[in-house]
Order: structure tokens, then sequence, then C-alpha cells
């Protein structure tokens, strides 16, 4: 599935379909980093311009929903609700500082929305809030928004220079 919204480097297009990636154990190193680094950095655009910002996150066990809060009164919030496009960058490095190579980083894109209360306003925020509880007030503040973001692709860096792509289906 070639999601043509989501530009793509060249040498990505070969792998390109459903669970792609060069590694089969690369969603296991995913998996792992995603579990272990409890912050991303959130990267939004709004009139041409990047913006990143540190967000709490969740994943799902099946890997294909993450889920953020972030207060209505942000920069955030209305890049955002202008534009559903993002990236999570998660990394390791903190815990590697002294070794260089053996640091990993996730590249997560995929598209945000933003979870009304009701309906599955609860689930997600109970995802979010079963790996942070000290946020479980700001989440439920009427003041925050609670994004879930339905991703595309996972492009892990290993060494600096090895990168592979991982694609999350319903199966995987």
């Amino acid at each position: 599935m070639k999601d043509h919204d989501e530009p793509l480097l060249d040498r990505y297009d070969s792998m390109d379909s459903p669970g792609a990636t060069a590694d089969p154990a690369v969603r296991e190193r995913i998996q792992q980093l995603v579990g272990e680094q409890p912050y991303a950095v959130l990267c939004v655009q709004g009139k041409g311009q990047p913006y990143g910002a540190l967000v709490a996150f969740a994943f799902s066990e099946d890997l294909r929903h993450a889920v953020f809060v972030t207060p209505i009164a942000t920069r955030k919030y209305r890049l955002l609700s202008e534009c559903d496009h993002v990236a999570l960058v998660v990394d390791n490095r903190a815990d590697k500082a002294d070794e260089l190579m053996e640091i990993e980083a996730v590249t997560v894109t995929g598209r945000s929305q933003m979870i009304e209360r009701g309906g599955d306003f609860d689930q997600w925020a109970g995802l979010l809030i079963a790996r942070h509880p000290y946020l479980k007030s700001f989440v439920k503040a009427a003041t925050c928004a609670l994004f879930r973001v339905d991703v595309v692709r996972f492009l892990h860096v290993a060494r600096f220079q090895e990168v592979s792509q991982w694609i999350p289906t319903a199966r995987s």
C-alpha cells in the first residue's frame, strides 16, 4: 500500500509493501525502542515551517497507533489542527552517551487525529495514562486535547547509517 500523500526517498520505494523491511528483527528493535523511551519529538509543520515539540507518548500493542496529549492553547495544537501530517522521533541517545555506535532512532510518520471525548477517548486516554500515570489529570483536563497518530511507516536508524523501514499492518 503506497501512500502518495507522503513522499519517500527513492531507496525505500522497493520496500513499500506492508511489513516490508530489510531485516526481520527491525520490528522487534522498534518495539523495544518505543517501549523503553517515554518521550518523543513530535514534528509538525505550518505555513512551510517545521516545528518540533517534546511529547510523552504511548503506542498500541500492534504499533499501528501512538497517542499523546497537548494543551489546546499552544502552537502545537494549532499546527496539528491545520495539518495532520506528523512525525515522531524516538531515540536512545541519553542511554548510550558513551557508546556512539549503539545509538538508535526511529522516525514514525503518520497522520494525527484529535480524539473527541466520549467514544474511543477513554481507551486512548487509558493507554497513555497506563504508561504515564502522572499525566492523568492533564489528559482528563478540558483544556487539553488527546491526539492519536495513525502510523504509516517506521524508519529505524542504527549506527548512524543503517536505515530500515517497517510498515505496520493489521496482521503484523
